[in-house]
């Protein structure tokens, strides 16, 4: 941890006394931390404007990242009903936001998600509560759209599941290429929706895509 003077940084020393109430010391550390990155950019985090921008940042990453401390069973509690509807399901249009792994930077867009039930279905909420738990951690939108698509699967054994999402990058738009247009789409079909092409087909009219 940064030595930090006695005369500097008040307002962390109230922040400290706060956290050693509650315990949680992983605020003080990430504050810590963007305190020295203001350091090392040649930033006075000293200076009115920043006092107290380390712990703000702080804990705004401990909300982007805060799905690492949900679990599955946690969302979905008991939402699992025995219906016996064999249709459809689509949810499209969920508001995802997350932070790219490889710079921590934000990618955003919206996710499609169909399922075949067999028997089971989800409350329709909980859609929505797994895509949060698993956009609000370092990702890769790869790996979130399968990550999606698995978890459906373990919670009601559907037919089958298709998950579609599609994302602006951060690290495409204000860095690098700087491309600002530009979208990313992936996909994951599992069961009937890889198996079947009019099943497949029916989902992405109904996305339209």
């Amino acid at each position: 941890m940064m030595d930090v003077k006695d005369s500097e940084w008040d307002d962390v020393r109230e922040v400290v006394k706060k956290l050693c109430d509650s315990k949680d010391f992983n605020l003080l550390n990430i504050a810590e931390a963007y305190r020295s990155i203001l350091h090392s950019v040649g930033e006075d985090p000293d200076r009115i404007g920043l006092l107290k921008t380390p712990e703000r940042a702080a804990r705004a990453m401990l909300y982007f990242t805060k799905g690492y401390k949900e679990s599955l069973s946690e969302i979905i509690n008991d939402a699992i009903f025995d219906e016996g509807h064999g249709e459809m399901v689509l949810t499209k249009n969920i508001e995802m936001f997350s932070l790219c792994e490889h710079h921590a930077i934000p990618f955003f867009g919206k996710v499609h998600i169909g399922y075949l039930p067999d028997k089971k279905v989800l409350g329709l909420s909980k859609l929505g509560r797994v895509v949060e738990m698993f956009s609000r951690r370092m990702q890769i939108q790869e790996r979130l759209t399968e990550q999606i698509a698995k978890a459906i699967i373990e919670v009601v054994q559907p037919i089958g599941v298709a998950v579609v999402i599609e994302a602006t990058h951060l690290c495409m738009t204000m860095r690098g290429v700087q491309k600002i247009s530009a979208v990313t789409t992936t996909s994951c079909m599992l069961g009937e929706f890889r198996k079947n092409a009019k099943v497949r087909e029916e989902f992405l009219q109904l996305i339209k895509i």
